[in-house]
């Protein structure tokens, strides 16, 4: 245990040594790489299935459409529990009007709850754009500094060039390790929501299935019954 706890003191003053060599152009890259897994965890948090559709939601919704366990609370309950609450509670809103209507309905519900899903996706890819960037105006940095100090004092010290060449390549590195990671994420956070959108159309358009048929049950006339054919005679 106290040999573990040494490597890792070691490990982390390394660290710590290899950041402080990166030099002043380094700091951008630290602050995009905690802006960066900020947004990973909370995506994380927020894009969990069980947050997004609840499981057996829309059975459950369905149910309540056909047998009228409909009022304002209750669908202010659903549209707050989750997005896929959100949406068939947009539907519910207005189960009395037109399908074309609730489907419009739908369609502008979907759009504000797919704007919410990918909040801040947006600013992580353009921290998996920029990294290489940030990484290569160190790089360019170190790079000056090293003809700086070439210039002021010669070939003659190694170290001085060393200096300037190491500052280069670890903020190469360090951008790339925040781009890499951040493009992969945006990648899978992007594919996790489109995914939950296709599964929320397909619980929509039950929704609005169920709810057209109603309509089309409560439009149809009933039929009016036969009258009784007369007795015939009887013979006397």
């Amino acid at each position: 245990m106290m040999r573990a706890s040494c490597q890792a003191v070691r490990w982390g003053r390394k660290v710590l040594e290899i950041l402080m060599a990166g030099g002043w152009a380094l700091t951008p890259i630290l602050i995009c790489s905690a802006i960066a897994l900020a947004i990973v965890l909370e995506r994380c948090w927020t894009l969990r299935r069980s947050s997004v559709l609840p499981p057996g939601l829309g059975d459950e919704v369905r149910q309540w459409a056909r047998s009228g366990q409909l009022d304002p609370d209750h669908l202010e309950t659903l549209s707050n529990g989750s997005p896929l609450g959100e949406l068939l509670a947009a539907a519910l809103g207005v189960r009395l009007q037109s399908r074309e209507i609730i489907k419009e309905r739908i369609e502008d519900t979907g759009r504000h709850v797919v704007h919410r899903m990918e909040r801040y996706l947006n600013t992580l890819g353009t921290i998996a754009l920029i990294g290489p960037l940030l990484g290569l105006f160190g790089t360019v940095i170190g790079l000056i500094r090293m003809f700086m100090e070439v210039m002021a004092g010669g070939i003659g010290d190694p170290a001085r060039m060393a200096g300037g060449i190491g500052e280069a390549l670890i903020c190469t590195a360090a951008g790339l390790t925040v781009a890499i990671p951040s493009y992969v994420l945006h990648r899978y956070f992007r594919s996790r929501v489109a995914g939950y959108c296709v599964e929320m159309e397909k619980q929509a358009t039950a929704l609005l299935d169920d709810l057209t048929l109603a309509q089309a049950s409560a439009a149809r006339p009933a039929r009016p019954r036969r009258a009784a054919a007369p007795a015939a005679p009887s013979a006397c």
